[in-house]
């Protein structure tokens, strides 16, 4: 259920942008969209990984260099019947992980300093069994197209906001786009792609919550982590973090802004939930 929604909301969302095309340029608009929406994809599938990689200012270690890391993900990667993925630390006291690479053959899991520090070895093998499940269903693949694509919905809501303030738009009432598609693509489409986008990441942080708990074989390690994490996200943000990221990670880390906005639209379900959803599988088991 849930790769359904997953496909028919990824559909919505390149429909969506496909509209904004549509509005502006009639049926070669369309075709722009089209053609943008697949290049972007086509970028993100080669390239996502290495850009947020750069962005945190990852370092990748060998076996030599984290013994006691890099066995713990090998041990949980043959538990999931996943190749080994690379591993990279981020230097930060923030406690915080998360996951990326196309496909399970080139996955990568990235883990902050902190979060060795903060966890004890049980919950830290839940947080890595969760990013695992995250690649196991290839949730870092989709979650970049998602991004990249209300990206662009979002770029051209701003090129349309000030288009329409510096009157460069045009006036004619024949226009495909006029004043209705100018006010739909600055105010209702970046709102309806975010909420595409919201409804895509919660469902896949729910999925990869309880295929984690079952790779690590305990759903209360990962249930106590995530209240940890959820705490120090609280009271301090991690450092380069932004919303076109914020996805990515196993609690946003953007959580402590303080501002209501952030967390109304926030790319995560909420903590205490996902944390009660954990104990239930743990009492099932």
């Amino acid at each position: 259920m849930n790769n359904l929604k997953t496909t028919l909301l990824l559909a919505a969302l390149t429909g969506l942008l496909m509209a904004i095309g549509g509005l502006f340029g009639g049926r070669s608009g369309v075709g722009i969209m089209l053609i943008v929406s697949l290049a972007m994809n086509l970028g993100s599938y080669w390239f996502s990984d290495k850009l947020v990689l750069r962005m945190y200012s990852a370092r990748e270690i060998t076996s030599e260099q984290g013994p006691d890391l890099f066995k713990l993900v090998a041990n949980l990667a043959h538990r999931a019947n996943l190749p080994m993925p690379r591993v990279y630390v981020i230097d930060s006291d923030v406690p915080n992980a998360f996951a990326t690479g196309r496909s399970p053959q080139y996955g990568v899991v990235a883990v902050t300093t902190g979060i060795m520090k903060t966890l004890s070895y049980d919950e830290l093998s839940g947080v890595i069994a969760h990013e695992l499940a995250h690649i196991k269903n290839r949730d870092t693949l989709i979650s970049t197209v998602v991004a990249s694509i209300a990206g662009v919905i979002t770029w051209i809501a701003h090129m349309a906001q000030w288009s329409a303030i510096f009157g460069m738009g045009r006036s004619n009432e024949d226009d495909n786009g006029g004043l209705l598609g100018t006010l739909f693509t600055i105010v209702l489409a970046p709102i309806a792609a975010t909420l595409i986008q919201l409804g895509i990441s919660r469902s896949r942080e729910y999925m990869a919550d309880e295929i984690g708990g079952a790779i690590s074989n305990n759903p209360l390690a990962l249930a106590s982590a995530l209240e940890k994490i959820d705490y120090y996200a609280k009271h301090k943000v991690l450092p380069a973090s932004t919303p076109s990221t914020s996805h990515l990670f196993i609690i946003n880390p953007l959580s402590g802004t303080g501002q209501w906005m952030t967390n109304l639209f926030s790319t995560h379900p909420a903590t205490a939930e996902r944390v009660a959803r954990l104990r239930e599988q743990a009492r099932g088991r």
